[in-house]
């Protein structure tokens, strides 16, 4: 009797936990208490209601306390709103209140739109109380004497709570001043103005007004270094002669190449036209022989056209240099 009267004592107990655990995960009661201590006043169907709709409530009600008490004027509705398109309650709520202690005008819309845009909303206002310092990597320009100038620079900027949702970011920030620098650079005579005058660079690129469009206003830009880098004036000169030479060599080398295959030709005509000459002077006896039986011409006029060749012949013996005597010559002066 004592054994099944504890056993049937214990099945009660366990009963009634796990009655109790289903009750206030259902009817989170202590959620509820909290909330009316801290004088908000929210039904405990209403928390109910928020787990049927898959709510976490104290995502809902812990943020929704903090609001009341800094007296931001929130209502619960506003809060699961943002919660159920995705938003981050408490961040949001966080950055109200931080924007209510420093007298930066945000409204619950502008914060919930800026977070659902997928920025810190947080992050931002508080970057509207203490600017940040956004540090450009090394941005090397030209001057126009070919030097080349090194420069690294500190932007410090301030988060702009009205352009953050559709405003650029950082990255934009950065291009913008490096484009700056370069364009600073460039237009300086020489690099020793640079040098000299760091500051030229910070007053030019803050006169362009290069925050517009972005999520920021840039306060001021600090030359943070400024190097000495190559004389590219100089490397592109050479480089320039370089080419020059090479496209020269080319041009050469291709006036030589026409040279060569016109000697080539020429000496292909050379042997062609010799070639006719045999040819013709091949066919000379038999022209001679058919002229003398066909009566064109008589034997007197074969002999003196031969004699004619032979004082040619003797003509062109005695116009040509005699190497022998050329060579006794010499020895007999050595």
């Amino acid at each position: 009797m004592f054994e099944g009267g504890f056993i049937g004592i214990l099945l009660i107990a366990v009963l009634a936990i796990i009655v109790l655990s289903v009750f206030f995960s259902f009817f989170p009661v202590m959620l509820w208490i909290s909330a009316l201590a801290s004088g908000v006043k929210i039904g405990i169907i209403t928390l109910v209601a928020m787990r049927l709709r898959r709510v976490t409530p104290s995502r809902i009600v812990n943020p929704l306390i903090k609001a009341t008490k800094a007296g931001l004027g929130l209502n619960i509705n506003q809060l699961e709103s943002h919660f159920l398109a995705g938003g981050n309650v408490d961040r949001v709520v966080n950055a109200l209140i931080a924007a209510q202690r420093a007298n930066i005008p945000l409204e619950f819309e502008r914060a919930a739109a800026i977070d659902l845009a997928g920025r810190d909303v947080l992050q931002a206002v508080q970057m509207s109380v203490n600017p940040r310092v956004i540090e450009t990597p090394i941005v090397s320009a030209v001057a126009k004497d070919g030097i080349e100038v090194k420069v690294r620079a500190r932007v410090t900027v301030r988060a702009n709570i009205d352009r953050l949702v559709g405003g650029a970011g950082e990255e934009t920030i950065i291009a913008r001043v490096g484009e700056g620098i370069v364009s600073t650079n460039g237009s300086s005579n020489s690099h020793k103005d640079v040098l000299e005058n760091p500051d030229l660079i910070s007053r030019t690129v803050l006169s362009k007004g290069l925050d517009a469009g972005t999520a920021f206003e840039i306060l001021s830009i600090d030359i943070a270094d400024v190097d000495v880098g190559k004389n590219i004036g100089a490397f592109l000169q050479t480089e320039q002669a370089e080419a020059d030479k090479r496209i020269a060599q080319a041009k050469a080398e291709e006036r030589r190449a026409m040279a060569v295959a016109q000697e080539q030709e020429m000496k292909a005509r050379v042997v062609e036209m010799r070639a006719r000459v045999v040819e013709s002077e091949s066919e000379v006896p038999l022209a001679m022989a058919e002229a003398l039986r066909s009566g064109n011409i008589g034997v007197m006029d074969y002999i003196n056209m031969q004699n004619l060749e032979a004082d040619t012949q003797m003509r062109e013996a005695l116009g040509k240099p005699n190497e022998d005597s050329d060579r006794d010559s010499t020895n007999n002066n050595r």
